[in-house]
């Protein structure tokens, strides 16, 4: 009584477990939303790709002219002769424009755009990795309820089991041997359900980890999507739309830059002044003029510049060459994880007709008196474990497929067609691309309330 007390408590926690969340049966694209709008990695990627937005800014900043306004009062005395003291008052304002610098400030523009734009890549990247995981997560959770459905069913089966046993045993029709080993495999039965309940609780968190929430009811997944026909279609796609390889492509471009900006520090710069300067002692005074600056020697500073960034352009390059290698290996191996899944999924289902032919035939001849207890049990574990088989192969299949997209670059919002307002990379780029002050310009105050709807005032 005591077991079947425990058997029942069990079931009726994973029946709380299951039905557990809103009425409403999420599907997987509610899941993919919600892992979409809730990822707090994602908000640190656009935090990020924003300040590489204001790098722009801040090199577009370098052209315009400086102006700096001081004023300040001095009070002179001295002390032991019949001198006055004074107080002297001064205002002074100063303006600086850099008029030519052989293109310096521009390859720095240019520069901080290709940063930009490979930053825009890495964010769609890890919107591929949020997704993904959000589909691992949704799956894991359909397997781990699938598994105590399952373990729930066998601890019945295996009850009813050891009653026939036991009256059986009442008869005389067996020893006390079969009944001995139903009692066994009872045990084991539930401590299997209490693990697949385990089990099914650290997928619950693991769902609200990637998703945002506690899964509810939710619903099978769809048919996946369709990737490619082969895998040298599917290589090919990859090398034309990963955002890993499009990032690589302008961190080299950026490098190009750099190495140009440093050659231009040889050169140059012609920049512009003016000023206004009031005492309170004298008549105001206007300068204005215009200045050459080149730097003669520099203790092969400027050399040792150019070095280096002609090395960190051959590590850029080096870099884009292993990533477009590191793709197409990733959807080589995407590849052959989902034929293998397909392959599982084709035996197992063998597996399982097979399981339940000899689990029913057992039975029969149990009835018979042409085989035992422990026959039949055998049977039933065989057929448990087939079905076992056939939940994780199923789901193994469903994750290649996404898999799959995802090594080829096709893991997005947009390639799924979810539906949903996605962020947009450049709202906050055409914001300050020109620099703007918030205080002083109409397009500043623009992006003042840009922020505030971004939440980040």
């Amino acid at each position: 009584m005591i077991f079947r007390f425990k058997s029942v408590l069990i079931a009726g926690m994973a029946a709380m477990m299951l039905s557990s969340g809103p009425a409403r049966a999420e599907s997987l694209a509610d899941a993919l939303v919600l892992a979409y709008r809730n990822s707090n990695l994602l908000e640190q990627n656009r935090a990020l790709l924003r300040a590489a937005d204001e790098d722009v800014a801040t090199a577009v900043a370098q052209l315009r002219p400086v102006v700096a306004f001081i004023a300040g009062s001095t009070f002179t005395a001295i002390p032991g002769t019949a001198a006055p003291s004074t107080l002297t008052s001064t205002a002074q304002i100063t303006a600086e424009i850099t008029l030519f610098d052989f293109g310096r400030s521009q390859l720095a523009i240019d520069a901080a755009k290709e940063t930009v734009l490979a930053t825009r890549d890495g964010l769609l990247q890890v919107e591929q990795q949020v997704l993904l995981t959000a589909v691992q997560a949704y799956t894991d959770v359909l397997r781990a309820s699938e598994f105590v459905q399952l373990r729930q069913n066998n601890v019945r089966l295996i009850t009813e089991q050891l009653r026939a046993a036991r009256d059986r045993f009442e008869v005389g029709e067996v020893t006390r041997t079969d009944v001995a080993i139903a009692e066994s495999r009872l045990a084991a039965a539930r401590s299997s359900l209490s693990a697949a309940l385990g089990d099914l609780d650290i997928a619950r968190e693991a769902y609200k980890a990637a998703v945002g929430q506690y899964p509810g009811t939710l619903r099978p997944p769809p048919s996946p999507p369709i990737s490619a026909s082969s895998e040298d279609q599917a290589k090919a796609i990859a090398e034309r739309t990963h955002p890993s390889i499009a990032q690589a492509q302008h961190e080299v471009q950026a490098s190009e830059f750099n190495i140009l900006r440093a050659e231009a520090a040889k050169k140059p710069s012609i920049t512009g002044n003016a000023g206004a300067r009031v005492t309170s002692t004298g008549p105001a005074n206007l300068t204005a003029g215009v200045q050459l600056n080149q730097t003669i020697y520099s203790g092969g500073s400027i050399s040792a510049a150019i070095r280096q960034a002609a090395a960190r352009r051959d590590a850029s390059r080096a870099s884009l060459h292993q990533t477009v290698l590191q793709v197409r290996q990733n959807v080589g191996n995407a590849w052959a994880r989902l034929a293998v899944s397909q392959a599982v999924l084709a035996a197992s289902d063998q597996q399982v007709r097979s399981s339940q032919l000899a689990y029913d035939g057992v039975r029969e001849e149990l009835r018979l008196g042409a085989r035992t207890t422990l026959d039949v049990l055998n049977a039933e574990q065989e057929l448990l474990d087939a079905r076992t088989n056939r939940v994780s192969a199923e789901v193994d299949r469903y994750v290649a497929v996404y898999s799959l997209l995802s090594a080829m670059g096709l893991l997005t919002v947009d390639h799924l067609n979810l539906g949903i307002v996605t962020y947009d990379p450049a709202a906050y780029y055409n914001a300050v691309k020109n620099a703007p002050n918030g205080t002083v310009s109409p397009q500043g105050e623009r992006l003042d309330s840009l922020m505030k709807r971004l939440g980040r005032n």
